[in-house]
């Protein structure tokens, strides 16, 4: 169903809004508030009822519902002020009192166009949009078709879960299904900037899928990969696909808007600008680069104080920097606190939101709240390859080392070129030393520190390790590397600071560090 107000349109099938064919961007809770109370126009609104039906009656505050009224208004062109469309009945609740013409079908004609005229090209919207288009068949067998959309379907769905990113209904990119139209082209129209295209073979009981994410705006290809496999499980198969496919692309398209607002004037950023580059300050996860990405999260959450992702992150990096010995623990976890718990009011059902009070608690020792919060993490985006490695370092530091690595493991099947790739190694090097497997945690911590030389983590792992095996040269470089990571190391630092929930694991560790030279 369409909804036409003023110069805008609202397609509830294709989930999009815009002005003037112009695409704009809007969070899911916002988009289902406006449709809610365009939908019942005829009627004053309660605040209960909006709980209800876009929060699902969970419990939220006033600030959170007003933030979210006052992101619908902004969105359809209204004002606190004004009220010309979204009003505020005291007392009672809300009512949508703009005039409004509904049509079915996403064929309608464009105010001005008449029928045979090309449709004007949407522009690009702020935030990042995506097209997965249906992967190519290329086995020659038209009964082949299922498997080919199926994974173009299921990776229109993964991607969807991610909330970052806006990505194009099935319905819109598979309209190109078996045309001949330039990839420029069908940007143009669909109003994306990224677009995901791929081709599936099969040969007897042989799997063959190529896939890869282009920017469209400058014409490059910023990832593609080949993926071979036996068809013994036609559907097992299907599923592995898109996981790999989908966790990753997300890091490359954080990389790729990174990049697009550090192009940016400081004077024209927005929430959204700011927020990618702190993404990109806290992927280098050293001290200075850690401490800008909480510059740059606050700056955001000032223009947007309901900014789940932007709190969620923010709650992430203060924890860890504290985790990594550059902020006192004590000090940081109320802050860290504050935010992952304003993230979850924001967006219950945003992961990033939960992933941070995950990490929160895990510093407050409540390690069943911490796995619970990461396994929700998880359930709301099963790729999530940070939290699948952030949840095997709490795992770890619960005495569940084996899970602790599964998970590590888990983290880099799904995004073997992340740019947290280092932690994921370190996590699984930290789970190996846990395991009494020395030269297994060495290994590990010396390709995380070759990813990314200044991770604490790391360091510390490989100076307990060389402790254990006993191998004076190592342990002496390996300390010496320590100090410089994290010079206010100490034996008395890990006792108090690091959460394990399991004496043995505690004394272990130490004894690790004791035997590298470490007082």
């Amino acid at each position: 169903m369409q909804f036409v107000f003023r110069d805008h349109l609202l397609d509830t099938d294709r989930r999009e809004l815009s002005r003037e064919q112009v695409p704009i961007s809007v969070e899911p809770q916002v988009f289902d508030l406006v449709v809610h109370l365009m939908e019942n126009r005829d009627r004053v609104v309660s605040k209960d009822e909006l709980i209800d039906k876009i929060w699902h009656g969970r419990v939220v505050s006033e600030s959170t519902l007003t933030s979210r009224i006052n992101a619908a208004r902004k969105a359809i062109g209204d004002d606190g002020a004004s009220q010309a469309l979204i009003r505020t009945v005291a007392r009672k609740g809300f009512r949508f009192v703009g005039d409004v013409a509904m049509k079915a079908g996403a064929a309608t004609l464009e105010p001005g166009r008449r029928p045979g005229e090309p449709q004007a090209a949407p522009a690009l919207p702020d935030r990042p949009a995506i097209a997965v288009l249906p992967f190519t068949n290329m086995s020659g067998d038209r009964e082949q078709d299922y498997f080919s959309d199926g994974i173009s379907e299921d990776i229109i769905t993964a991607l969807s879960k991610l909330r970052w990113f806006f990505v194009v209904a099935r319905n819109s990119s598979f309209v190109y299904k078996g045309r001949a139209v330039h990839i420029h082209e069908i940007a143009r129209e669909l109003g994306v900037r990224y677009v995901v295209e791929g081709s599936v073979r099969r040969s007897g009981d042989r799997l063959r899928i190529s896939a890869q994410l282009n920017d469209v705006s400058t014409g490059s290809h910023l990832w593609a990969e080949r993926y071979d496999r036996g068809l013994a499980d036609v559907f097992a198969v299907q599923d592995e696909i898109t996981e790999a496919i989908v966790a990753a692309i997300e890091p490359q398209l954080y990389a790729a808007e990174s990049f697009r607002a550090q192009q940016k004037p400081p004077g024209s950023l927005d929430a959204w600008d700011l927020l990618m580059r702190a993404v990109s300050h806290y992927w280098r996860i050293t001290r200075e680069d850690n401490e800008a990405a909480q510059t740059l999260l606050t700056q955001a959450i000032a223009i947007d104080p309901a900014y789940g992702k932007a709190l969620g992150l923010l709650a992430t990096s203060h924890i860890f920097g504290a985790h990594m010995g550059w902020a006192d623990m004590d000090a940081t976890i109320p802050v860290a606190e504050r935010a992952a718990l304003a993230a979850v009011e924001a967006d219950r059902d945003d992961p990033w939101a939960h992933h941070g009070l995950a990490y929160t608690y895990l510093f407050r020792r409540r390690f069943d709240d911490a796995l619970a919060e990461f396994e929700l993490a998880l359930r709301l985006n099963p790729n999530f390859a940070m939290s699948y490695a952030f949840y095997g370092v709490t795992l770890c530091y619960a005495g569940r080392w084996q899970d602790g690595d599964a998970a590590a493991r888990r983290a880099l099947r799904l995004s073997p070129r992340d740019p947290f790739a280092a932690i994921y190694c370190g996590v699984a090097a930290y789970a190996q030393f846990i395991g009494r497997n020395y030269d297994e945690a060495v290994q590990l911590a010396r390709e995380s520190l070759r990813q990314r030389g200044d991770f604490v983590g790391a360091h510390r792992v490989l100076t307990a390790s060389a402790g254990m095996l006993g191998n004076r040269e190592l342990a002496a470089s390996a300390l010496q590397g320590l100090r410089r990571a994290q010079p206010n190391i100490s034996l008395n630092w890990i006792m108090r600071e690091l959460p394990m929930q399991e004496e043995e694991d505690r004394k272990h560790y130490i004894e690790g560090f004791r035997r590298a030279g470490m007082r």
